[in-house]
């Protein structure tokens, strides 16, 4: 490698660690990091805010905006609230079985849609169900996260890495639900387990606050029946484009913002009130992140890596989709997948050639395992992860990068643990 590209690695690794140790604000370390890369000439303008496979990425950042400023409509209307007191009715109260439907609700939603907008949906929700209950919301926020990304890893548009894969193989909608979604469907199962092992038996029920709950009536919590309705039309609209994507061919992001432009074009709820819940730090965090990373591609770290590993492997099938699962799962948990994905499409693309073309897919389904469980891992290692730690700091119950990963580490080796013989016995 150049001596451009140790140093890109250096200072990456550097602002990894600050925002690891949380010695500076992880805003502050991702934004110092992306300027030293443009400084040291590892990217440039051109690379960094333009290009497709090393700059920012766009789409998520936009998409996330739209999101936000859809949800800030929508917590006008009291529905959260309303959601609040209905799904702590059905736990009875209980703060394990409140997890339990949480997280499934969380998973099957992230499959129709993508694992950002989920979280985005479900976490006003989760501040307030745990503030009725007087529970810590952090297990909650945590468990949520990790369940999107394995629920958003079972369909195309679940997860963005998919949506990469699909493109650059050629795989259908169907192809996802066929060969990932009876893996993932196992995996919330053994998901919902570790939660009782990692949560569970902490959990402390207070029957005067479930018998304070059950007394409620949730349909007292609708503040704005007429904003409730515009905004619930337009969210469906949104979320229809979303699974519709393979068909209309709208970007997430496109559809996210044109959505929030009609929400605030159409209601009363003036701009201002709706910006006002924008993770404005959380996206510029996102921001520092991809030019990091696109600095590593930039100066071809990632390729460099990837490519060693794809000969190393060429003409043994099994070890290269064995390599491809624990390499990704590996690499997704200390950059963000997105970008990883993006880099290593083509090079997958090439091996499956090398290896007999059909018999050789099983890479792609390696790789997607890899790319979703493995950003579970961190807290930075998938784009719901930060959203999450974004939201908990902006409602004052901060989740530290440790707090984050000593759970998401569990998850991750457990679930890429069970994909391996997956793969294996059902593949090769």
């Amino acid at each position: 490698m150049t001596l451009v590209a140790w140093a890109s690695v250096a200072v990456f690794l550097a602002a990894y660690a600050l925002i690891a140790t949380e010695k500076v604000p992880r805003v502050a370390a991702a934004l110092g990091g992306a300027g030293i890369m443009l400084l040291i000439h590892a990217t440039d303008a051109r690379a960094a805010f333009f290009s497709e496979h090393s700059g920012i990425d766009w789409n998520v950042i936009f998409l996330l905006l739209g999101m936000m400023i859809i949800v800030g409509v929508l917590k006008h209307t009291g529905l959260f609230e309303y959601l609040a007191i209905w799904a702590a009715k059905r736990a009875q109260g209980r703060p394990f079985r409140l997890m339990v439907l949480l997280v499934l609700i969380t998973a099957g939603a992230s499959a129709l849609l993508d694992n950002v907008t989920t979280v985005l949906l479900i976490a006003p929700v989760t501040f307030l169900v745990c503030e009725r209950l007087a529970v810590s919301p952090i297990p909650f926020l945590i468990a949520e996260a990790l369940a999107s990304n394995i629920g958003g890893a079972s369909t195309l548009v679940g997860d963005p890495p998919n949506i990469i894969i699909a493109s650059r193989g050629g795989l259908s909608f169907n192809d996802f639900l066929v060969h990932m979604a009876p893996m993932v469907v196992v995996l919330m199962v053994v998901f919902v387990g570790l939660c009782w092992l990692m949560w569970g038996r902490s959990f402390r029920y207070d029957p005067a606050r479930a018998a304070e709950v059950m007394a409620l009536n949730e349909k007292e919590a609708i503040a704005d029946r007429r904003l409730l309705w515009q905004s619930l039309a337009v969210l469906a609209l949104v979320l229809t484009a979303f699974v519709l994507h393979p068909v209309l061919h709208y970007s997430p992001s496109v559809v996210a913002l044109l959505g929030a432009g009609v929400l605030v074009a159409a209601t009363r709820v003036t701009a201002e009130e709706s910006l006002a819940e924008v993770e404005w730090p959380t996206l510029v965090f996102f921001a520092g992140l991809f030019v990091m990373v696109g600095a590593l591609v930039h100066t071809g770290v990632i390729e460099q890596i990837s490519s060693a590993a794809v000969e190393a492997t060429t003409g043994r099938l099994d070890v290269a989709t064995m390599g491809l699962l624990g390499g990704s799962a590996v690499l997704s948990a200390i950059v963000d997948n997105i970008p990883y994905v993006a880099t290593m499409s083509p090079i997958v693309d090439e091996l499956v050639a090398a290896n007999g073309g059909e018999s050789a897919q099983v890479l792609w389904w390696a790789l997607a395992f890899g790319a979703d469980l493995g950003g579970n891992a961190t807290a930075v290692g998938a784009a719901a992860n930060v959203v999450v730690l974004g939201i908990a700091a902006r409602n004052g119950t901060p989740i530290s990068f440790w707090e984050f990963t000593k759970y998401g580490l569990i998850v991750t080796v457990v679930t890429v643990t069970l994909v391996a013989p997956y793969l294996w016995f059902r593949y090769l």
